[in-house]
């Protein structure tokens, strides 16, 4: 996410640093050079100028201070503008003041209208809501038995417009369903279509009017770029829209979409879908984008990110255990496998503040948490508790269990034996830069 464009702004500002001072001269390259990156990164034309013309005014006044480091003084600039750019602060999903909120979900086909209703719909389920699921595509089949299917995922509801071949006709008695059931969340996936195609546009306003949405959201590939920022205003334009849901941001290498949106469309960026799992869709937070793309890490999003995977009452019990100074295979396994639900170490490592950038270009093999998973489980009770004991046929056998080498085995045995050392400094009041290898360590299984 944002690969590109933070590899580009991090070249300018280690640039600026190594002049250690920051005259006229020194801003109007730096500027130049960061509006190329932005229209590298597919950022709108006139957003970029805008944007290089806010960091001009604010750099004027303390150009001249090279007592400190000049670099900063243009992070700090840059930060702020990306922020105020892609919206101060966050926005969240509207709430009706009493009875069911409706979302209606509209877009190109194959933009991820149907996942991303079936990923909103376990959002809100996880926050204890009564979701129903409005399959309104019928000009693709497909579609009603995909969001039916999303609806069994999610233990949600969906609507049964089976033999009703008018949208129209499906959002009315979907929404009286939804009225008459007590639904929080009426969720309407609509069938996609081109901005320019007259008659489903209308058809797309006679559904908002039978529906009365209380949020209309364009959802959007991000890695279509520019387009998904042209579409945004065409669609606002024609319907009206109160949001954005950007998809495939995890595969988005440049961010002009993320970062032109909401300048150009006058809407706010609500969503993101960060990979294809149900649970892969994230509130957008401007500022903590903006630390991503200045290669600054998400430090708020880790802790959310592990705060989800991880259950209380295990991770309690696992902090008892390192007080005492035990730590064992089966911790390892069991802390291994609730990572994992986190994301891609990739995605991970990036959230951590200079750790992101530190390991660029290493390689992280996502199948390393499996293969470790793999060789844990093939051990006796005993040999997890007592590794000492795992000697030459022990490894073999256990490198055949779980399909996998002696190296392998070897190599997680190591690993093991070198955080539970760091494991025991904890439990002796271990310094806070082990607590950064422990996580490294851990990240890089």
């Amino acid at each position: 996410m944002f690969e590109g464009l933070r590899d580009r702004l991090s070249g300018i500002f280690k640039d600026i640093r190594s002049r250690g001072v920051l005259g006229d001269k020194e801003v109007d390259a730096a500027l130049r050079e960061i509006r190329l990156a932005l229209l590298e990164a597919d950022v709108n034309f006139k957003v970029a100028k805008d944007f290089i013309a806010k960091i001009r005014a604010d750099l004027i006044g303390v150009a001249q201070a090279a007592y400190i480091d000049p670099s900063q003084q243009v992070v700090k600039a840059v930060q702020a503008s990306l922020v105020e750019l892609m919206g101060a602060r966050g926005a969240s999903l509207e709430r009706a003041a009493s009875g069911t909120t409706v979302v209606m979900f509209v877009g190109l086909q194959g933009s991820g209208k149907t996942t991303s209703a079936g990923k909103l719909a376990l959002r809100l389920k996880k926050q204890g809501l009564r979701i129903l699921l409005v399959p309104a595509d019928v000009a693709r089949p497909a579609a009603i038995l995909q969001l039916k299917r999303l609806a069994e995922q999610t233990e949600t509801d969906a609507f049964d417009s089976e033999g009703m071949s008018d949208p129209v006709a499906i959002v009315e008695a979907a929404l009286n369903r939804a009225k008459s059931e007590h639904y929080d969340y009426c969720i309407v996936d609509t069938a996609g279509r081109m901005h320019v195609d007259d008659a489903l546009m209308h058809e797309l306003r006679r559904m908002k009017t039978a529906a009365s949405p209380h949020e209309i959201l364009l959802v959007a590939d991000a890695m279509t770029g520019q387009e998904a920022v042209n579409l945004g205003e065409a669609f606002g334009e024609a319907v009206g829209l109160t949001g954005v849901v950007l998809t495939k941001m995890d595969g988005d290498a440049r961010g002009g979409a993320a970062v032109s949106l909401r300048a150009v469309t006058g809407v706010p960026i609500k969503l993101v879908g960060v990979g294809e799992k149900l649970d892969a869709l994230e509130e957008f937070h401007p500022e903590r984008m903006a630390s991503r793309i200045l290669g600054m890490g998400d430090v708020l999003s880790l802790i959310e990110k592990a705060e989800a995977a991880f259950e209380p009452e295990a991770a309690q019990a696992m902090a008892a255990n390192l007080q005492k100074g035990a730590f064992t295979l089966e911790m390892l396994r069991d802390q291994m496998k609730q990572m994992s639900k986190m994301g891609s170490m990739s995605d991970v490592l990036s959230m951590v503040p200079g750790l992101g950038a530190k390991l660029k270009g290493a390689e992280v093999d996502e199948r390393e948490v499996t293969r470790t998973v793999a060789i844990i489980d093939s051990m006796t009770q005993e040999e997890r508790l007592r590794p000492a004991i795992i000697k030459g046929s022990r490894r073999k056998r256990i490198a055949a269990g779980s399909g996998t080498e002696v190296m392998h085995v070897n190599r997680v045995l190591k690993q093991f034996t070198q955080m539970q050392k760091m494991m025991r400094g904890f439990s002796k009041g271990g310094k806070k830069r082990n607590q950064m290898k422990l996580m490294q360590q851990m990240l890089n299984q």
